[in-house]
């Protein structure tokens, strides 16, 4: 079993330092609880404060960074930490760094899809998905928007991911919550989200990709669904045994797509009803 804890709650703008205090707490309690990683919601570290600055945002080597791993080594817990960091450009990164138990930094995926359309505009994007093996589990990261395009879980899913991890802050969660679920049958991968809590908001789930007995009746893939409004500690468990099972049986993720017709996706063309200001077209 693969126990994810999921933290849903807000961090506090511009105060980093509590911010760490709440990680290390939510550390101790989610280890004691027997979670293997902790998935916390977007930028908790810094807060999702927008518009964010170069300086205001953290550097990679920043000691709080350190000492969160020292305390993922100390609880032998991982933990998906999040936060504004410096960019390569003189631009803040919308970034996580999945830590294994053992306190090592296993990547840093920072987030492609960037809202360009307000505050993150000034946000420099990151380049690639990444995926990285977590304690023996093929670990994927999406960040908020990031899950609003199938092409980023259906690429964590080409590079192996067997379970992807989604911070979040945002509102208007139903729709979204329904596309995770999407996100998790088509590419056979599990799929956790956090979200802090607050009207609109909320709704950390957790989805498992196995929607079908081997009778082929329908079974319910909801791991977790919270509300908007509770604070606090969720926990989600996966079976890595019958996930892999029925990846390795059922029809979806990468067995039978007709590839020779997807061209279309890789053009940059951008048309009618699609234009916006800001598009680099």
């Amino acid at each position: 079993m693969f126990k994810v804890a999921i933290l849903q709650k807000r961090a506090i703008n511009a105060q980093i330092d509590k911010n760490i205090e709440t990680i290390i707490m939510t550390m101790k309690e989610a280890s004691e609880n027997h979670a293997d990683i902790l998935l916390l919601p977007e930028c908790f570290i810094t807060g999702y404060d927008l518009p964010m600055s170069y300086e205001k945002s953290i550097a990679d080597d920043d000691i709080r960074i350190a000492k969160i791993c020292e305390n993922a080594k100390k609880y032998k817990i991982g933990v998906v930490l999040t936060a504004f960091t410096k960019g390569n450009n003189k631009q803040p990164q919308n970034s996580a760094f999945v830590i294994n138990k053992s306190g090592n930094i296993l990547m840093k995926y920072s987030k492609v899809h960037t809202c360009d359309f307000a505050d993150e505009r000034n946000i420099e994007s990151g380049k690639e998905f990444k995926v990285c093996d977590f304690e023996g589990i093929q670990l994927g990261i999406m960040i908020c928007y990031d899950r609003e395009y199938p092409e980023s879980a259906r690429i964590l899913m080409l590079k192996g991911a067997e379970v992807i991890l989604v911070p979040n802050d945002c509102g208007s969660m139903q729709p979204r919550i329904r596309a995770l679920s999407t996100r998790a049958y088509e590419n056979m991968v599990a799929v956790a989200m956090a979200n802090p809590n607050g009207d609109n908001a909320g709704c950390s789930c957790a989805f498992s990709p196995i929607c079908w007995d081997r009778n082929g009746k329908c079974v319910d893939n909801t791991v977790l669904l919270a509300d908007d409004k509770t604070e606090g500690i969720l926990y989600a468990e996966f079976d890595m045994e019958a996930i892999r099972e029925y990846r390795n049986r059922e029809m979806l993720g990468n067995t039978f797509r007709k590839v020779e017709t997807y061209n279309q996706l890789l053009s940059k063309e951008i048309k009618k009803p699609f234009i916006r200001d800001g598009q680099n077209i």
